[in-house]
């Protein structure tokens, strides 16, 4: 990923959070020397400085045939908004866009059928992260039917070896610049672009500290 020096974000804890909160990605991989992506909910975890990332794909998805072959790239993306040169001090100014996105690298391994506990502990970990209701129901259910669903996924766990992170919030303009985008994004009744601007006071006032 592009990222110049002024957009670029190393707080590792501040990456993971936002990773957790925006944790369903564009996960590519390269088959046949092309490009093949999937959209996909993963599970971000931090132990001893080693971030893992645990998910799925279907069988039927042949993404899952790349897998510990090469590296991967997982895609997380977040609040995003268009900004009018209208809003700048400076006349002679062009539109762009605001954005964060955060990149992780790694190479996916298959946490194979036979691995059961492993496989079990994967499921769990996704049940809780994101509908922690429904874990009662899913142990519940029969082991015939738990086993059928399982063979009908590919479990992968990656560890990151690599992670970028771009926070693009008109660093690069004035301070006046950038306080007028965030008031003015702030005020939207678009959730997404009010996002946008509550990420860009934030930075503000990080810098003003």
């Amino acid at each position: 990923m592009y990222v110049p020096k002024h957009f670029e974000e190393k707080d590792r804890e501040k990456l993971l959070g936002f990773m957790r909160k925006n944790s369903f990605v564009t996960l590519v991989s390269t088959m046949d020397s092309v490009p093949f992506a999937s959209h996909i909910p993963l599970v971000i975890e931090n132990n001893d400085d080693t971030i893992k990332l645990t998910g799925h794909v279907a069988k039927s998805n042949p993404h899952w045939k790349a897998f510990g072959q090469s590296e991967t790239l997982a895609i997380f993306t977040g609040p995003h908004a268009y900004i009018s040169p209208t809003l700048y001090e400076e006349k002679s100014s062009v539109p762009t866009w605001n954005y964060i996105a955060v990149h992780a690298y790694g190479v996916p391994n298959i946490i194979e059928i036979t691995e059961r506990e492993k496989l079990e502990r994967m499921m769990d970990e996704i049940i809780d992260y994101y509908d922690a209701s429904y874990k009662e129901q899913w142990h519940s259910l029969s082991e015939v039917y738990r086993t059928s669903m399982m063979k009908g996924i590919v479990a992968f766990e990656m560890t990151v070896t690599r992670l970028e992170g771009k926070y693009k919030l008109s660093q690069n303009r004035s301070t006046v610049d950038q306080h007028n985008v965030a008031e003015k994004f702030s005020k939207s009744s678009d959730p997404t672009i009010a996002e946008t601007g509550v990420a860009m006071q934030e930075n503000l006032e990080k810098e003003n500290v």
